[in-house]
């Protein structure tokens, strides 16, 4: 199996430069650590479920508590009326139905179009993700940054990479693996593959293809880079990743449980730790290395184009996640506050199609929002009007117990 792998996939010509070869890295331990290999990453899926088990564990033992002790609330959302039919149809085509459709499930439950339509959209309500879950959600990505970056930071900072961008290629492909560079990349790929094995049940938000793409190039680079003996611009690509999304995350937490105004501090924070490592940092520093600088100290080889290829996918995320946040600022600066995440999730939208329910609803024609808003109304005139004819009898009683005295 090891021969066809490295027969198909792991073809030296491509991934390795003119002259080394799987066997010139393929030595076990060496002074300072060992050299990557490509079979190393099979550890990664195993970890990956192992993260998908901390997760549910985290959120259920902790972040639940903390959500309840943070004050987050949950919308109390109206419930659809039980209908099977429509249930399955919903079930079926959730929000990608035809009009010919609404007509024929129309005649079949004895309803209007209007009225399956209104209950479609109490049914798409109810499977919105709450805020306890968002904010669970936020807190288990928040923890692991927060540590990944603070691990990554500690095992760089003394690196003499970290500071001169050149020696990530004096001696390449033989640099050794150090064990702590080592599990920073099975823990990081670990991490990424849990995130796209349960972006199914995630919060979806309104930037889910980029999420996926954004994952599966992540992924890749990440497996490539490592299999390659590109560990040492990796690391600088990960810790630069990190240094910024935790601040998000912690930003998110603090919106869901309803303080504004550090959410608001927070996400400024992040929006310039954003600009700078990812449009400055990320771009003239790492990606101008892999290059620019490479080129000095090795020849050119099929996967030099593809590494940089995935880098640059990276960086035209990085400048579509830029252009949302800095209308976000635009509205902080001009407007006075953060109305909203602009990469939320699709409950954003919610209001909008609740005020289209209002307005669909026609005479002859009642919606369920409309029925719960009439029976409401006809309670509130009924209680006002006995409020009224409660004081009228008063005043008269008065008036009569009065008349005597007067006389």
């Amino acid at each position: 199996m090891e021969e066809l792998l490295n027969q198909w996939l792991w073809q030296e010509d491509y991934w390795l430069p003119s002259g080394i070869t799987w066997k010139d890295l393929d030595e076990g331990s060496v002074e300072g650590g060992r050299y990557p290999l490509p079979r190393d990453l099979l550890i990664t899926l195993p970890l990956a479920l192992g993260f998908i088990a901390l997760r549910i564990v985290f959120e259920r033992v902790v972040a639940l508590p903390l959500s309840r002790m943070m004050g987050v609330s949950d919308r109390i959302r109206a419930r659809a009326p039980a209908i099977p039919k429509l249930e399955a149809f919903y079930m079926q085509k959730n929000n990608h139905y035809m009009q010919g459709e609404l007509l024929g499930l129309a005649k079949h439950c004895g309803l209007t179009p209007r009225q399956i339509q209104n209950w479609l959209r109490l049914r798409r309500n109810q499977d919105r993700p709450s805020n306890t879950k968002k904010f669970c959600e936020a807190s288990w990505r928040f923890v692991f940054y927060l540590i990944a970056f603070a691990a990554g930071l500690a095992a760089l900072i003394a690196t003499p990479w970290f500071w001169d961008h050149r020696e990530c290629w004096r001696g390449y492909p033989r640099q050794p693996l150090a064990d702590t560079h080592y599990w920073y990349y099975m823990l990081e790929l670990s991490f990424y593959w849990s995130l796209l094995l349960c972006v199914s049940v995630d919060v979806k938000r309104k930037d889910f293809r980029e999420q996926i793409i954004h994952h599966i190039a992540t992924i890749v680079l990440m497996g490539f880079s490592y299999s390659g003996n590109y560990v040492r611009v990796g690391t600088l690509v990960m810790l630069v990743h990190d240094s910024s999304d935790f601040l998000l995350e912690s930003a998110k937490m603090f919106n869901y449980a309803g303080w504004r105004r550090t959410c608001d501090t927070l996400f400024v924070v992040f929006a310039v730790v954003f600009l700078v490592t990812r449009l400055v940092i990320f771009p003239c520093q790492v990606v101008y290395s892999t290059l620019v600088v490479s080129v000095d100290f090795l020849q050119i080889f099929p996967g030099y184009y593809f590494f940089n290829g995935l880098l640059l996918v990276l960086q035209a995320l990085h400048v579509f996640w830029a252009y949302l946040i800095l209308r976000m600022l635009y509205k902080f600066i001009f407007l006075g506050k953060v109305e909203r995440d602009e990469r939320s999730d699709e409950e954003d939208e919610e209001e909008e199609e609740e005020e289209e329910e209002e307005g669909d609803c026609t005479e002859g024609e009642p919606c369920w929002e409309e029925k719960k808003k009439g029976m409401l109304n006809s309670r509130l005139v009924s209680l006002a009007n006995n409020c009224v004819l409660n004081n009228l009898t008063h005043q008269r009683r008065n008036m009569n117990s009065k008349l005597p005295k007067a006389r």
